[in-house]
Parts: C-alpha cells; sequence; structure tokens
C-alpha cells in the first residue's frame, strides 16, 4: 500500500492484531451491514469469482480472508471436492462455521483459524485460491502474496475480488462521497465498532487497485494477469496463475 491505514489509530497493536480485533468486534453484524452498504451488489461480484473457479477445474481450493465463509460457501458449488476458508477472526470464522453446519456442508468445508502471510500448507498445494476483499488487510501484502504463490500449484489460478476506485465522472465523485461520508455513517449505526467501517473505507481509497496491483502481482512471480473492473470500478477481479 502507498498509504499504511490501520482499523485504530492510537493503538499500541499491529495492524494485524488491530484487524483481527476489529473484525471480531464487528462478526455478528458483518454480512447484514455488507448487503446494506453494498446494495447486494457484491453477491453478483462472489458469483463471478465462483464462475473463473469451476472454469479451472480446481479440486483443492483455499479461500484466504474468509470471513463468514460466503465465498467458500459458494465455491461449494463447484467440483471441488476440499474447500479450506482461512482467517484470522475467530469471531468471523464461528459465524462462518454455524452458516457452513446449517447448509450441510461439512464434508466438502473447512474452515479454519490462520495467518493469510503465513500459510500453514505445502508448497504446490491448491489448485485455486481466492481472496475476496481481503488483501488490501493484509499488513505486509507482498509477503502475503508470496505466501499465495507458494501454496498455488503450477498453473493454478488465483482470483482477487477486491475494492477500487472509479476514475470516471461522475461515478468517482459519487463513490468518494459515499464510501467518505454515508458508508462510515451506516456502520456506526449498526454496529459496536464504530472505526471499522472508516477504516474499511480508507483502506479501500489507499489499496494500489488497477495496474499498479497488476505490477505487484507480477512483481511478485505470477503471470497471465488480468484485471476486469466491476460496477463503474468501484470493485476488481483480478486473475493471475502460477
Amino acid at each position: 500500500m502507498s498509504k499504511k491505514v490501520t482499523p485504530y489509530k492510537n493503538s499500541s497493536l499491529g495492524k494485524k492484531e488491530q484487524v483481527t480485533k476489529m473484525f471480531d468486534n464487528i462478526s455478528e453484524n458483518y454480512d447484514g451491514l455488507n448487503r446494506v452498504i453494498s446494495f447486494g451488489i457484491d453477491i453478483q461480484w462472489r458469483k463471478k469469482v465462483v464462475k473463473i473457479v469451476a472454469m479451472s477445474n480446481a479440486d483443492k481450493v483455499l479461500d484466504i480472508a474468509t470471513g463468514t465463509g460466503d465465498l467458500a460457501i459458494n465455491l461449494a458449488e463447484t467440483n471441488a471436492s476440499s474447500i479450506i476458508g482461512l482467517d484470522i477472526s475467530p469471531g468471523m470464522l464461528e459465524v462462518g462455521k454455524r452458516k457452513v453446519a446449517k447448509r450441510n456442508l461439512g464434508h466438502k468445508i473447512k474452515l479454519v483459524l490462520g495467518d493469510g502471510e503465513k500459510l500453514p500448507f505445502d508448497n504446490d498445494y491448491f489448485d485455486a485460491i481466492t481472496v475476496a476483499f481481503g488483501v488490501r488487510n493484509f499488513e505486509n501484502l507482498e509477503q502475503g502474496l508470496s505466501e499465495i504463490l507458494r501454496v498455488l500449484k503450477p498453473g493454478g489460478t488465483f482470483v482477487v475480488l477486491e475494492t477500487s476506485v472509479p476514475t470516471k465522472t461522475p461515478f468517482k465523485q459519487g463513490y468518494h462521497f459515499y464510501t467518505s461520508k454515508v458508508m462510515p455513517i451506516i456502520g456506526k449505526l449498526f454496529s459496536k465498532d464504530d472505526s471499522a467501517y472508516k477504516y474499511l473505507s480508507d483502506s479501500a481509497h489507499v489499496f494500489p487497485h488497477g495496474e499498479k496491483f497488476n505490477n505487484i502481482l507480477r512483481k511478485i512471480g505470477f503471470i497471465d494477469i488480468e484485471n476486469r473492473p466491476q460496477t463503474f470500478g468501484v470493485a476488481s477481479i483480478y486473475i493471475a496463475k502460477k
């Protein structure tokens, strides 16, 4: 990132610990509030990620920063025999495990506590790896991406869904107003953590999206990189190979 943004400005904790605390705090309200803030469009974005993974015929899939497991659950629609959802927040995982159990998907999906920058998996293990709205929360972005490259099989597919900033008028101005003014207010009204949704907005603004992120992926060693802007550029889907 070009600028370091953390959830709690006056905290002595590192970014990783702050992010864990933040997501633990908002875990019970996260799903419903996310639908409100994104107008439900994030559901369609995740479906596109699932389609990309399905087309790769991946058998073993890792979903990093799985949160409450939305994408991992969606990925169960593919032919993958094993889906692991990893997250650093115990609170988010607890919500996710209830959702997996409710859908009787425990035979296919395993949600585990772990650090995306220190993946507890062997080299060249997964056929596909996904991250939805999580790479901007890495304390060290390049370290996290290097770990992903390490555990991805040669020829494997890496898919990132992440927020980006529109570049065209009037979408750029509208996006800035909504994310910097409206979104934190909505978050504050429905969440007990006043800082959380301001952080999510601020971190989206400073994330190196578009060609900047493509270049970071190339630097790490990924190939065949493309990015697909979504909904006037408010998000992007990045696809890369090992």
